[in-house]
């Protein structure tokens, strides 16, 4: 699980979006999830009913992340990586030890998604 300090995602979730990548991602009520555009190459969904933040994806699905407050146990995962650290107010911090990630090194780990400026 990762924690994602870029200023569109902590809008989106109203905190650090915290993630957990996927290889693949269905739905057994696609009309219940909203997608929209939030950048050239991405897009963000979310549950048309109450309106919670359920996934972040590249527009051509090559690459998924899932809230991981969307699972029925959160907890089944490991907090491990903060990204877009350069971006995250310096109004909090999470106590356990993360591989900590600014924009430019997310950019160059999963090739050029966007620029570490606009991160969708």
């Amino acid at each position: 699980m990762d924690a994602c300090h870029c200023s569109m995602c902590r809008r989106w979730a109203g905190a650090p979006a915290m993630t957990v990548f996927c290889t693949d991602l269905k739905f057994e009520d696609e009309s219940a999830v909203g997608v929209y555009q939030s950048s050239d190459w991405a897009e963000r969904g979310f549950c048309k009913t109450c309106g919670s933040s359920l996934f972040w994806r590249t527009r051509d699905h090559k690459l998924f992340t899932v809230s991981a407050h969307a699972f029925d146990d959160p907890g089944q995962f490991h907090f491990d990586v903060e990204i877009y650290i350069d971006e995250k107010p310096t109004n909090y911090a999470f106590a356990n030890p993360t591989r900590k990630m600014t924009g430019a090194e997310v950019v160059a780990a999963f090739g050029n998604i966007g620029g570490a400026d606009d991160h969708g």
